[in-house]
């Protein structure tokens, strides 16, 4: 997600992007800790790196 997407989007709707990330992450977190195999190793990545931008918007609002 990019950061001029992230900033049209209203507070609400930062909040929420951000509770479904963190809850992605966590799924994906438990599969990896279980030894399970995962479709897309650098997802992992990518939803902190979202949840970084995410948080990043909201504390220059």
């Amino acid at each position: 997600m990019k950061f001029k997407d992230l900033k049209s989007m209203s507070e609400t709707d930062l909040q929420k992007k951000c509770e479904e990330a963190k809850i992605e992450l966590i799924k994906l977190n438990s599969q990896a800790a279980t030894g399970t195999t995962i479709k897309s190793p650098g997802q992992i990545k990518k939803l902190k790196k979202t949840i970084a931008k995410i948080k990043t918007v909201q504390s220059s609002k």
